[in-house]
């Protein structure tokens, strides 16, 4: 008989009328979420976090992550702190510098009491094929600690994204644990097009890009020369004059199917053994690979636990688009009922849980239990 139960997304208002911890009620939503049935004991668990560039105030705070740490303990498992290196040249493209940001940012053993390691190693290559059935991957390259943990937590900073319109767990997983080889293999069908009319020639996109694909032009205006450009979109989100957008060779939703297939690879051989914790707070525009945060796009909305990562990335989706845009923001003007990630970034954040749902990896449909 079929199951047609629908899962279950725990939900914790950022107001506590009984005047509680919203540090406190997170944990408490794990164990809501079935924490304890996930991790057995002597379980190496993975809490798979994002350290936040430095510079980046969005990323979820270390009080919140030791909150995690001392539950994973309680229920007997052994937690460390993880994240895989990054396709760009920032703060995180290797395990030594990724290490001192977040160390940098807070996330040292003394405050959150369980190491760091860097998922995919020391160059982001120690990596894993895990086979899969999808539309553009038969197997995916996953960070080896990610593959050989026995359990998983998912902390994630909800939040607008500038390639794929929103930022939930779903691509907290399938683009944070891809190795960095994953992540170009994810990014191969993008490319960024500018617009002449608003490009000044501030140099700010040729300082970011990775692979030196940017030049200024002799017209004073970026030049991009796809013969070396890999997609990593990095110079969308660096231009500060909109000047630069992007461009699909195929189409947007392709990296969003993508990203999807590489979260089938996470969590292949793991089910029953993944908890989801998600934070609507600072709800910025943009990734946390920024080394800003630029102003929220609506207010904060409180925290969602779940075993179920469509539920919850629709969960909070939904949430924030009941929500008003703030004034001052990105968001300004934008009335409760309408898409904020869309109107904010031009892409529809919802293609990758509708893929994500056709895998099998979850239900759209949800039951939300508000718990105070």
């Amino acid at each position: 008989m079929t199951d047609t139960r629908k899962p279950v997304v725990y939900f914790a208002p950022i107001r506590s009328k009984m005047k509680r911890s919203l540090v406190k009620r997170a944990g408490d939503l794990l164990d809501r979420a079935g924490l304890k049935e996930a991790i057995f004991d002597q379980n190496l668990v993975a809490i798979k976090l994002h350290f936040g560039e430095e510079g980046n105030t969005g990323f979820v705070q270390p009080i919140h992550l030791r909150e995690v740490v001392r539950r994973v303990k309680a229920a007997g498992g052994k937690p460390f702190l993880t994240d895989a290196n990054t396709l760009y040249r920032g703060q995180r493209f290797n395990a030594v510098d990724h290490l001192a940001c977040a160390l940098h940012n807070g996330f040292a053993y003394a405050t959150i009491d369980a190491p760091l390691i860097i998922a995919d190693g020391l160059d982001g290559r120690e990596a894993v094929d895990v086979p899969i059935s999808g539309k553009h991957f038969d197997s995916v390259r996953i960070a080896a600690a990610a593959v050989h943990a026995d359990a998983m937590v998912v902390v994630t900073h909800v939040k607008g994204h500038e390639a794929v319109g929103f930022g939930g767990a779903l691509k907290n997983v399938g683009m944070g644990l891809g190795c960095r080889s994953a992540k170009q293999r994810m990014h191969a069908d993008f490319r960024p097009e500018v617009t002449a009319e608003k490009c000044t020639a501030c140099k700010r996109c040729v300082q970011w890009c990775p692979v030196g694909a940017i030049t200024i032009g002799p017209d004073r205006v970026a030049v991009v020369d796809y013969e070396v450009c890999y997609g990593c979109g990095e110079c969308v989100a660096a231009c500060p004059y909109g000047a630069i957008a992007t461009q699909w060779k195929t189409e947007a939703a392709m990296l969003q199917e993508k990203i999807a297939e590489h979260v089938a690879g996470v969590l292949s051989g793991k089910a029953g053994k993944v908890v989801y914790l998600s934070f609507l707070t600072a709800i910025s525009p943009d990734c946390d690979c920024w080394n800003f945060s630029d102003a929220p796009i609506v207010a904060d909305i409180g925290v969602l636990a779940s075993t179920d990562i469509v539920a919850i990335d629709q969960a909070a989706y939904d949430l924030v688009n009941a929500s008003a845009g703030l004034p001052g923001s990105r968001g300004e003007g934008l009335a409760k009922g309408t898409d904020k990630f869309a109107e904010v970034s031009g892409i529809d954040g919802t293609h990758m849980m509708a893929y994500a749902e056709s895998l099998g990896l979850g239900s759209r449909t949800y039951e939300l239990k508000t718990i105070e």
